[in-house]
């Protein structure tokens, strides 16, 4: 490690799911037992990304309640669940539930702003109000007001057979401290930490001020800190994609690579009129990566990452992935895994696509 290098705490992972449409259960099921394998390898946790109207997760929320039956330990999180698509009461009332099913391990992480192609399905999502939606951070306060148990009702009593209560059932204990926000601009990484919400920072962030990623992130988590109640102690998480080739054979090494140079042309400057910018994927050795880590401002500001896993990969090769994070990059980096759990049986590769 070097001295400007926080040794890692908490190692994590993040993956999509995607799935052959013609087979959708092939996927979701490949999804929980790479979740059941980070388990057992010892990761702090395992990340579920939106996909709407794609052949991937939609519904993540889902899919964790499915984990929580299957996992002991790991902690499960979102990354992030766009609220634009959601009603924060009805999302609260998700969440808790499976944070209950969970025994208090789920880490939601939310954004706000216009859904993706909106003009194309808003009069499905919202036949009724789409010109009035508020896509603002006020969606985020009313999520948060939910989860915390504030009244979301004037009803309260007994009527008939049935008994009501004010507030969001089940109540979560706890919950309301584990709510991430996907901020990429400092302005969202100010407002999270100014609410004393935890902080998710990936590979896509606003370039704003220059074109230097590594600066810019760095810069946002400072800046969320600064604003935060716990000041240096409030949780900030960095995400990249980080792909070690350590035990991966010639064919997956070349596919690894094929995807990093597929994807680099968007990460030389920003792309569109919000200036988003894009970090390059990395691949190589768990040594190489934990030596670009380390050279990396945005991971030396924190002492937890969460690790994209690539898109369409084949189970095979996240497996691959995941051991040598776990058993090769992690340590590397300061980490040590966590006890699995014995009730649990290693998860045996499936194919998916």
């Amino acid at each position: 490690m070097t001295d400007a290098a926080r040794p890692l705490t908490r190692l994590g992972f993040l993956t999509i799911g995607l799935f052959d449409p013609a087979d959708p259960s092939g996927g979701h099921e490949s999804t929980l037992r790479i979740i059941e394998l980070g388990e057992q390898l010892g990761f702090d946790s395992a990340w579920l990304r939106d996909r709407h109207l794609q052949y991937g997760i939609s519904s993540p929320v889902a899919v964790l309640a499915a984990a929580t039956q299957r996992t002991s330990r790991i902690e499960l999180g979102t990354a992030v669940i766009p609220l634009g698509l959601e009603n924060p009461f009805r999302l609260a009332e998700d969440l808790s539930t499976v944070d209950v099913l969970s025994g208090g391990r789920l880490n939601p992480g939310v954004s706000v702003g216009p859904p993706m192609h909106y003009d194309a399905l808003k009069e499905h999502l919202y036949p009724d109000s789409w010109a009035a939606e508020n896509f603002t951070y006020e969606r985020v306060e009313r999520l948060l007001a939910a989860v915390r148990g504030d009244a979301m009702s004037t009803f309260e009593g007994t009527q008939g057979i049935e008994t009501f209560s004010t507030s969001i059932q089940p109540h979560a204990a706890g919950l309301i401290d584990r709510i991430w926000y996907g901020a990429g601009s400092l302005s969202s990484a100010a407002w999270a930490g100014e609410h004393g919400l935890n902080l998710l920072s990936s590979s896509v962030i606003k370039a704003e001020e220059d074109d230097d990623f590594a600066r810019i992130q760095a810069a946002q988590i400072a800046l969320f800190r600064s604003k935060h109640p716990l000041g240096e102690a409030a949780r900030a998480s960095q995400g990249l994609v980080v792909i070690p080739t350590d035990t991966a054979t010639p064919e997956q090494r070349a596919k690894y690579h094929a995807y990093a140079e597929s994807r680099f042309a968007r990460t030389t400057s920003p792309q569109g009129p919000a200036r988003m910018l894009f970090a390059p994927d990395i691949v190589g050795s768990s040594e190489q990566l934990a030596d670009a880590l380390r050279a990396h401002a945005g991971f030396c500001s924190v002492d937890e990452v969460v690790f994209a896993l690539p898109f369409s990969f084949e189970h095979d090769d996240y497996v691959q992935i995941l051991t040598d994070m776990a058993t090769r990059l992690g340590p590397l980096l300061g980490w040590s895994p966590r006890p699995s759990p014995s009730s649990h049986p290693s998860p045996s590769p499936s194919s998916h696509r």
